[in-house]
């Protein structure tokens, strides 16, 4: 039987485990950062619930929005969610994910950004590689596959490409989209990482992290509707440099 290996280790002293075995139905927990999404937020809960997927767990972790999020979460989340959590303040992506993660109870869970960027519709593609016992963690990859993309930005394309370049340099992985917002983990893999970043730094500790554990890690195409800053894009270029950082830091200098 292949053999996987505990997260929580350091890398050289890794104790192998027994493999997942194939499992044909599992319980999929979907964890889902909300911050400022008032626009989308129900209809994206909408999509959830009707994802092809049975025995689904919808938690919503509202971080600290101010534009009405919350108030649509209380007033009609109770009917789309399993599970809501508000956080007092604005932490960050990361901080949101490890409050999802902890109150999730499903086998796998899945990170669903809560902004239509990606297809919920998609979850069965994104789960089967761990589903067959093959995978510890599974990236959607908006530059790989025939789906379909909306034509947006060239130099957030041509940034998130040179910072999975420089994240599959340090790591020696071949991923071709590090930064996606569309993953899925084996939930016993995911808690007994330790996260630190509570921003868009998320993305590059746990690759570095999975690459250090020896995580099986596979890559599925997956369609990607890009939205305008006009339509409530976050991330901009400060991100990017903390992503550079986080990337050193998680791969050089944090076991």
């Amino acid at each position: 039987m292949q053999a996987v290996f505990d997260p929580s280790i350091k890398r050289g002293e890794a104790r192998a485990l027994r493999a997942w075995p194939a499992r044909t139905y599992v319980k999929i927990s979907v964890v889902i950062p909300c911050f400022n999404e008032s626009a989308t937020i129900e209809q994206l809960l909408r999509a959830v619930r009707a994802s092809p997927l049975h025995e689904t767990e919808v938690i919503v972790v509202d971080d600290g929005s101010t534009d009405g999020t919350a108030s649509i979460l209380k007033e009609k989340g109770a009917q789309l969610a399993d599970r809501i959590l508000y956080h007092d303040a604005n932490r960050g992506k990361g901080a949101a994910l490890r409050s999802g993660f902890a109150a999730a109870t499903g086998d796998i869970i899945i990170i669903q950004d809560a902004d239509l960027e990606y297809d919920p519709g998609e979850y069965p593609t994104l789960v089967a590689p761990i589903r067959s016992g093959k995978a510890d963690a599974v990236y959607g990859s908006r530059f790989m596959g025939g789906q379909s993309h909306r034509v947006v930005y060239f130099w957030h394309m041509l940034g998130n490409k040179l910072l999975t370049l420089f994240s599959n340099m340090c790591t020696n992985l071949n991923l071709t989209d590090m930064e996606v917002g569309f993953k899925a983990f084996r939930a016993e893999v995911i808690k007994s990482i330790s996260l630190r970043e509570d921003g868009f730094g998320f993305e590059p500790e746990i690759t570095a992290r999975l690459a250090k554990a020896r995580c099986r890690i596979y890559e599925v195409g997956v369609s990607y509707s890009g939205r305008t800053y006009e339509e409530g894009k976050k991330v901009t270029w400060k991100d990017g440099l903390r992503a550079l950082y986080a990337i050193v830091r998680y791969n050089f200098f944090v076991r």
